[in-house]
């Protein structure tokens, strides 16, 4: 096993995919090959590893993307991990073309990655990430989170309970306190369907939903 390392290395190739997460959408998938690939550009573009590869939908075109994330990086609540987009020319309109400052390699394009940060939420043993959190604590975050988890929570008349049932919870996306009201981001239950903005109150322990709107890609 060392020595076949060691060939992909003096060769000056991305190193299998071995261990790598990955996460399609469909019409979106790349086969091993293309995946060495988008590693070997991966790593031109200053990720040292990676971790992860997923692929996204540019709705409401018809055009899909993909994004590399390098080893996430653990600081107390923060975490953070380098992250690149990357273009597939085969996915984007006819005749696009990567801009001068970026990499190519074949069909495979990308520029320098941008440091994407995180903050860690914890429930019962369970980690919960989230990309926002604004005048709130993470106690208080955490305390919010558990209550929707377990369904203690009310709304009022105007919340439309048909779309509550859409939301999932384990998924939270934002936090923040706007004077006497807190918003809370949350993603739909069906994958690439957008997310939900809750405006709520919290008395104690008591969780009412106010208002809810819903962001759709």
């Amino acid at each position: 096993m060392k020595t076949k390392l060691l060939i992909w290395f003096m060769l000056g190739l991305a190193l299998p995919s071995y261990g790598v997460e990955r996460d399609y959408v469909d019409r979106a998938i790349l086969t091993e090959l293309q995946e060495k690939e988008v590693i070997a550009l991966a790593q031109e573009c200053g990720i040292g590893k990676v971790s992860r590869i997923s692929s996204y939908n540019m709705y409401p075109t018809p055009f899909r993307g993909i994004t590399v994330r390098g080893v996430e990086q653990v600081k107390g609540r923060e975490v953070s991990c380098q992250v690149l987009n990357v273009s597939y020319g085969k996915w984007l309109e006819p005749g696009a073309r990567p801009q001068k400052e970026q990499v190519q390699r074949g069909d495979f394009w990308a520029g320098k990655p941008h440091t994407r940060k995180k903050i860690i939420l914890r429930l019962s043993k369970k980690e919960y990430r989230i990309g926002s959190l604004q005048g709130m604590t993470g106690e208080e975050c955490e305390m919010i989170l558990g209550l929707f988890l377990n369904g203690e929570y009310k709304h009022e008349p105007a919340v439309n309970g048909r779309m509550l049932s859409q939301v999932d919870w384990s998924k939270p996306i934002s936090f923040s306190r706007r004077g006497e009201f807190i918003s809370a981001g949350f993603l739909h239950k069906t994958k690439d369907a957008g997310f939900f903005d809750l405006q709520i109150r919290l008395a104690g322990k008591k969780l009412t939903i106010h208002q809810m709107f819903q962001a759709i890609p």
